[in-house]
């Protein structure tokens, strides 16, 4: 996951100088039969994120990166099914210079106006309309702004979009519930490879030196954990478990003092398939982004579906440093990924799970943990005590705000809820409902009450009042099972919670 000091709401944009620009309009817009589409999805973290009155299924991008000018000029071609009669829709975009919009192969007005790419078709689009949407567009990824997702390199960039920047790379609908097909063009200059969410299914040797790789993805991916990246790399591939093939994405300069730390993927994927099922896609690896600038991004590491993007010189270290870490990248393959949060209010589901099976993969290991700690129910009587100050500090576990989204609340706040669900259910029936919500909502997106309902479901117990209380009161509930554990008064003065450092967000215990 990504951990980040920095979060930009998008409605904090309003009013900005650079925000709005004018395309041409080759057709008056029509008359207005139907209504323009909402530009939000109502993210009650981020408000202003994503947009209604269509769903996308699928994105192609293709994108060619220019080694002399350093840019990237894109098309980006949606296919959308409008979910009402449209006069008027929009897409997220910021810090891209759009050159032209078309809309079922017709040209399109439009504007850009703060984070938003406003598109007038020459016809209004009717209820349940399929058609294509092109925008062509070019990118700096060095540009500056309020937020971006690209991660300059000496040698080309990789991204990292989440939680609401996939819009400074392509327009699109950037919000996790509206999850669509991918398939990537990258075309670059001889020397370079361009690698993407996926699997390859071609490559293109041009007339002009340029060579053009093509991945596509197997499963659904949400805008925020897409992974487009241009390099000097070599791809590494070896074998996983039931025949998984993983592929690591490498620097060619780092591969042999990197290989060590890539070799332990096959174990780690076979220790998590043990506990919620087989490897939900179609390859797996890592991307050792090609940079040692502190300032690149300021995360660990970040799960991009199918390549997780890490810090190249994190990797150097024994496995004993990093191993908890990756299975916690590894596990949001499962939650995040699979199952993508409704909203981000619900990244507690994705954090808590990844911090859960990373910690108990390292106190199986024997690993100290940062603070010393050697098991589960030491770290969690640790972090019990703590409660009421974290509920205090960063509100409670399922009610984050943008400022304090990616706090430790969300991460070993969210471990505590599911180690108090283990104790009042019992372990067999907790691994039951693990499995159950990974089913249900397999390639698509759950909420915190979807999460409560199949907990409720599976135990055969309502637990909306038990999980209630844990996830969303003021006050830490009695844990299940310690009756003794108690929790430590908070301070009446705010205070920094655990792990957060000015400048970074690696909040993670898994580190």
């Amino acid at each position: 996951m990504r951990y980040r000091s920095r979060v930009t709401a998008p409605a904090a944009l309003i009013g900005t100088a650079a925000a709005l620009s004018v395309g041409a309009q080759a057709h008056a817009a029509p008359a207005a039969t139907g209504t323009p589409g909402p530009e939000t999805l109502g993210d009650p973290v981020y408000p202003s994120l994503g947009n209604d009155g269509y769903r996308v299924s699928a994105y192609h991008l293709d994108l060619a990166y220019d080694a002399t000018t350093k840019l990237v000029d894109a098309t980006a071609t949606l296919k959308i099914t409008t979910t009402q009669e449209l006069t008027r829709f929009s897409l997220d975009a910021l810090g891209l210079d759009i050159r032209t919009v078309t809309v079922a192969g017709r040209t399109a007005a439009f504007e850009q106006a703060d984070e938003k790419l406003r598109i007038t078709p020459a016809r209004c689009l009717p209820a349940g309309k399929k058609t294509a949407v092109a925008v062509t567009y070019t990118a700096d990824p060095r540009r500056t702004l309020a937020h971006t997702a690209w991660v300059p390199t000496p040698d080309g960039f990789a991204i990292c979009p989440q939680p609401d920047s996939a819009h400074t790379v392509f327009p699109c609908n950037d919000h996790p519930v509206d999850k669509a097909d991918f398939t990537f063009r990258i075309t670059v200059p001889a020397g370079l490879r361009g690698v993407a969410s996926g699997r390859l299914v071609s490559t293109e040797n041009l007339a002009d030196g340029r060579t053009a790789y093509t991945y596509r993805s197997r499963e659904p991916i949400a805008t925020e954990i897409v992974q487009i990246t241009v390099g000097d790399y070599v791809v590494t591939d070896r074998p996983g478990p039931h025949g998984l093939p993983l592929r690591d994405v490498v620097p060619t300069a780092r591969a042999t003092a990197l290989e060590p730390a890539l070799a332990l993927t096959p174990n780690l994927v076979s220790w998590i398939e043990q506990r919620l099922g087989a490897y939900p896609f179609e390859t797996y690896g890592l991307l050792p982004c090609n940079s040692d600038d502190p300032n690149a991004f300021d995360f660990t590491g970040l799960e991009t579906q199918t390549l997780t993007l890490y810090k190249p010189n994190y990797l150097l270290q024994e496995e004993s440093k990093i191993g908890s870490h990756m299975m916690h990248e590894l596990v949001h393959s499962y939650f995040g990924n699979l199952v993508s949060p409704a909203t981000w209010a619900d990244l507690w589901i994705n954090e808590g799970h990844a911090d859960f099976y990373g910690l108990l993969y390292r106190y199986e290991r024997g690993w100290p943990d940062s603070i010393g700690l050697t098991t589960m129910e030491a770290r969690m009587k640790n972090t019990y005590a703590r409660g009421d100050q974290w509920r205090r500090d960063s509100g409670p576990v399922a009610a984050p705000n943008a400022v304090n989204l990616f706090d430790s609340q969300r991460y070993l706040g969210g471990v505590l809820v599911l180690y108090a669900l283990r104790n009042e259910i019992g372990e067999t029936v907790f691994n039951a409902v693990e499995r159950a919500f990974l089913d249900r909502f397999r390639n698509s997106s759950a909420s915190t009450d979807h999460y409560i309902a199949v907990a409720s479901e599976v135990s055969g117990r309502d637990l909306s009042g038990f999980l209630r209380d844990w996830l969303y009161g003021t006050k830490t509930p009695r844990m299940p099972g310690h009756p003794d554990w108690t929790v430590t008064p908070p301070s009446t003065s705010l205070r920094r919670p655990e792990n957060r450092t000015d400048g970074h967000h690696d909040n993670s215990a898994t580190l």
